[in-house]
């Protein structure tokens, strides 16, 4: 299995996301349920960087799940809609927020982005006339 949400998290902090939008900003929770107790990470987005520390404080959105959820999402082996759609995690507050913590978390592995695979295909067609 790939790192778990505590290392996935601890090592996300550092440089510019240029896979975050420029304009937006927020910040947001992860409450991870597991033996009867929960570990919280507040993660601030500001300027396409993400920075990470351990708290409780409210935030504009608050993601619930259990810990195993979260470190199969910081593996990539689930996909943030996937989870959601499952009720696997609960969301609460700005949604918009949402969509951008599916980019913090990494994709399956061997993943690629629709634009890349539509533009190779157009690329192969260009390539057989």
């Amino acid at each position: 299995m790939g790192s778990t949400v505590g290392e996935y998290l601890d090592r996300l902090g550092g440089g510019r996301r240029t896979d975050l939008p420029e304009t937006t900003s927020g910040s947001m929770r992860l409450d991870a349920h597991h033996d009867g107790w929960t570990e919280h990470w507040y993660l601030t987005i500001a300027d396409q960087h993400v920075q990470v520390t351990r708290s409780s404080d409210d935030a504009e959105l608050v993601v619930r799940a259990d810990r195993e959820v979260f470190d199969r999402l910081a593996s990539g082996q689930t996909h943030l809609a996937e989870a959601l759609l499952r009720n696997e995690l609960t969301v609460q507050g700005n949604m918009r927020l949402l969509m951008l913590l599916r980019r913090i978390f990494p994709g399956p592995a061997g993943a690629r982005h629709p634009r890349e695979l539509g533009q190779a295909a157009l690329a192969g067609r260009d390539g057989r006339r």
